[in-house]
């Protein structure tokens, strides 16, 4: 592990395990955002996965870590505003999008350990042949399908962006997947229209991306799992015109009223992009709370917000969670929630010793 990331996991371990870190959780609520479990650590590792996706074995390794510092609760339970004010730290475990592995290969491992979960569904996806843009022209790109189809998607690519050189060279993988990794957080420059197109050009993968409304009525039936709204299309909401943004918004609503018996009352937004017309937008179809993607803690008693955080998991941190209670530290650093006199101190000391 590189030196930075040693210091990063020492600091986090003495966030949680000394008596200062563990007086600054308390009251506290961390919610956790996660998207895929993959079957392996190695298809996850490389950098252009490793932000998404987590492998199985490093998620149940995940899972054991968490029951062993957190109350681990429902993501309703943490928001509740009524719960305790200087209990134990408490965790909600959300993954966006509504990914078929969720199904596959999470959510086996959370009836093992019993721990609940929430899912946000990218309605559109669900129970269609629809692919998410990422995976679709990621994979594509890295050469799952093959050089011809990699070669054919370049050229359509070339209208809109050049592609890095390390993609077109046969180069080391960590280099290619990070180039790959770069280009496509650029991609996300260009219209939803335009990138499903250039997904629905790209091969068809074995199965589906997106979980089906079967799959997604079992889980919800364990008891452990609810389900709430992340787009319909996945678009990004701030780029949507107020016709577009309100029958998306609709879309996604009435999917999760129609196939799920206690659908969440929390929206979660794609990518994280809103602002005050798409917060009016939630308002109007009666969400109280959303999810962002901004770190940060939540605080017991605190009043419904449109902007809740959430800390990001990466396979990398799956694999060291150590690593996420530095997440923590910082998260708490950057909270704007009010805090007692104590618990500032309390930061304080922490900062203190592992500096």
């Amino acid at each position: 592990m590189p030196l930075k990331q040693l210091i990063k996991a020492g600091t986090g371990w003495l966030c949680l395990n000394t008596p200062a870190g563990q007086r600054l959780l308390r009251g506290t609520g961390t919610i956790l955002m996660l998207h895929r479990v993959v079957a392996d650590d190695a298809q996850a590792a490389l950098p252009h996965r490793n932000a998404l996706c987590i492998g199985k074995p490093a998620f149940a390794n995940l899972l054991r870590w968490l029951k062993r510092h957190f109350d681990c609760v429902p993501l309703a339970e943490l928001l509740d505003p009524s719960g305790p004010a200087n209990g134990p730290p408490r965790l909600a475990l959300t993954f966006d999008d509504g990914w078929r592995d969720n199904a596959l290969h999470a959510f086996p491992l959370l009836q093992e350990h019993g721990l609940p979960a929430s899912i946000f569904l990218s309605t559109d996806f669900i129970g269609s042949p629809q692919r998410f843009w990422w995976e679709a022209i990621g994979e594509t790109l890295w050469g799952s399908f093959g050089e011809e189809a990699r070669e054919q998607l370049g050229e359509r690519l070339r209208q809109h962006l050049s592609l890095p050189e390390e993609l077109r060279t046969a180069g080391a993988e960590q280099r290619r997947s990070q180039a790959l990794e770069q280009f496509l957080q650029q991609l996300k420059g260009l219209s939803a229209a335009t990138l499903q197109e250039l997904a629905d050009g790209c091969p068809s993968p074995p199965e589906p991306h997106a979980l089906d409304w079967q799959q997604v009525q079992a889980m919800e039936a364990s008891g452990l799992i609810r389900f709430g709204p992340h787009g319909a299309s996945h678009a990004i909401l701030t780029g949507l015109d107020d016709d577009s943004l309100e029958a998306d918004l609709r879309r996604s609503h009435e999917a999760i009223g129609t196939h799920c018996q206690a659908p969440l009352p929390v929206y979660c937004y794609p990518n994280g992009d809103h602002d005050a017309r798409v917060c009016a937008a939630l308002r109007r179809h009666g969400y109280s709370q959303a999810l962002g993607t901004r770190p940060g803690l939540h605080f017991s008693q605190q009043a419904a917000s449109l902007s809740l955080p959430r800390i990001g998991v990466s396979h990398r941190i799956a694999c060291q969670p150590s690593l996420l209670g530095w997440r923590l530290l910082q998260g708490a650093r950057q909270s704007g929630a009010p805090a007692p006199a104590a618990q500032s101190n309390d930061l304080q000391e922490c900062g203190n010793e592992v500096e």
